[in-house]
């Protein structure tokens, strides 16, 4: 056991605890009574709490010394089954909490599918992908790839669980270190540009910077950069205030789309690229002609896909992050009065239960998805950044250590665990900074709850295990 227990990345287990304990004593914060001071109180969800810690902290050392980590390859296609399963049993049986059906009641204890869907996800594409003959660039093994993680993706969102689902693009990193196109990367990050800006802005002006963006790419491929930007810059700038120039000059065109003008110069132009450029100097247009036809397709699907993909309160706090609309007290209230209390932490910090909009419940969830919140009034600027950089140093260490795998399952789970902390980093404490939509997931484990403490544990710690087996080769 001894020689056992040295082969531990003492790192990683030592930022596990360090999360833990600042959770549980920010969610003994978030939620303090008088009537209730003590920590260890059952009643409260601080006591709960504790409870999840230790059986946590038993899950832990079960999957260190007790399970054999052989099972993790073998039995990861009938737990991934398994946990698609119950993704989709939960929609008919579980208990509608918060207008998502995805969770099940246990007696006093309520489970949620999705949490477990992100371990069972990383083993199978570990399973997947580590085989011998894997190629990312063969079109079978692609879309075996697409599907797992599409699948339990595609039933979250059929649960109303969108918060859930999009941790899972977090996938996208994995793929590029196993060779995917950055260029996949690429297009993601213009996708989310261009649906942004034809939502707050116009389609126009998504059109002109597509537009721009793809004959600066041609340009560059083809090294004659400054003739192409001699032709973009006079018509992005004429097509930019076309409107304006109708509008005055021209008052009968008042309310014409003149998106349509756009499109078809844009499209008569990049026509006109595959006719001039043709041979070695003209083999980029083909992916360049598709990526630009693709978000042309994106930008007109726009209104569609907000008005009758995306639910209710989903549009109203987009619309309120990008100012679209501004509801204090309606959709806007959670990051409003989340801003309110990071602010007011300054440097240091109102002190530990000495929190204001704490204190007062201001703030909605404090204990659960905004418990950054609570971090940021109590422990200030200073307290944030310890958390932060906890974190960062938690899913650097988690790619270090996946690079030294030499067995590729333990690799590409490696990377997995890694997505899914990041992904859940960025977008919580964003939407509690107002940097992205208010979708509703918890931190690692520092927000309150057994179903999300347990799997991020189990998730961690069977990659710990599987560092373990490393120093066996």
């Amino acid at each position: 056991m001894g020689n056992r227990f040295g082969k531990i990345d003492i790192p990683l287990v030592v930022c596990y605890l360090m999360l833990v304990f600042i959770g549980w004593i920010n969610i003994y914060a978030a939620v303090y009574s008088q009537e209730h001071s003590s920590i260890f109180d059952m009643s409260q969800r601080y006591g709960m709490q504790f409870i999840w810690i230790i059986t946590a902290l038993i899950l832990a050392v079960a999957i260190l010394f007790v399970i054999n980590p052989k099972v993790y390859s073998v039995l990861s296609p009938p737990i991934y089954l398994g946990v698609c399963l119950l993704l989709v049993a939960v929609i008919f049986l579980g208990k509608e909490v918060n207008g998502s059906n995805s969770w099940f009641q246990i007696g006093p204890v309520s489970f949620q599918p999705a949490e477990v869907s992100k371990i069972s996800t990383s083993l199978f594409l570990a399973y997947i992908m580590s085989k011998y003959n894997f190629r990312l660039g063969n079109m079978r093994d692609a879309l075996s790839v697409a599907l797992t993680i599409l699948v339990p993706m595609a039933i979250i969102v059929m649960e109303k669980e969108t918060g859930s689902a999009l941790v899972y693009c977090g996938f996208i990193f994995l793929l590029y270190r196993e060779g995917l196109s950055g260029w996949v990367l690429v297009f993601g990050i213009l996708s989310i540009v261009l649906f942004v800006v034809t939502l707050a802005v116009s389609s126009l002006a998504a059109i002109i910077i597509l537009f721009v963006l793809a004959g600066t790419i041609n340009g560059i491929y083809t090294r004659k950069l400054m003739q192409h930007l001699v032709v973009i810059v006079p018509a992005a700038i004429l097509l930019g205030f076309l409107p304006a120039i109708a509008e005055k000059w021209i008052p009968s065109l008042a309310g014409f789309k003149f998106e349509y003008i756009a499109l078809g110069t844009t499209t008569a132009l990049a026509l006109a690229a595959t006719v001039i450029y043709k041979g070695k100097r003209g083999r980029h247009l083909k992916y360049l002609l598709a990526g630009f036809f693709c978000s042309i397709a994106l930008i007109f699907s726009v209104e569609f896909i907000f008005n009758n993909i995306l639910q209710p309160h989903q549009r109203s706090r987009i619309e309120n992050l990008l100012g679209i609309t501004e509801d204090l007290m309606g959709a806007g209230y959670n990051v409003h009065q989340s801003k309110i209390a990071i602010g007011s932490g300054g440097f240091a910090g109102k002190g530990f239960l000495n929190g204001t909009q704490t204190k007062f419940d201001f703030v909605p969830e404090q204990s659960t998805d905004f418990i950054f919140c609570t971090i940021g009034e109590e422990w200030g600027f200073m307290g944030s950044v310890l958390v932060v950089g906890i974190y960062l140093f938690l899913i650097s260490r988690l790619i270090i250590l996946s690079e030294r795998q030499k067995d590729r399952f333990a690799r590409i789970y490696g990377y997995c665990v890694a997505c899914c902390f990041f992904m859940h980093f960025f977008i919580n404490i964003g939407m509690t900074m107002g940097l992205v939509p208010v979708i509703g997931i918890p931190l690692p484990l520092l927000s309150y709850g057994g179903s999300s403490l347990w799997s991020f544990t189990t998730l961690l710690f069977i990659f710990i295990k599987l560092d373990m087996e490393r120093w066996r080769y």
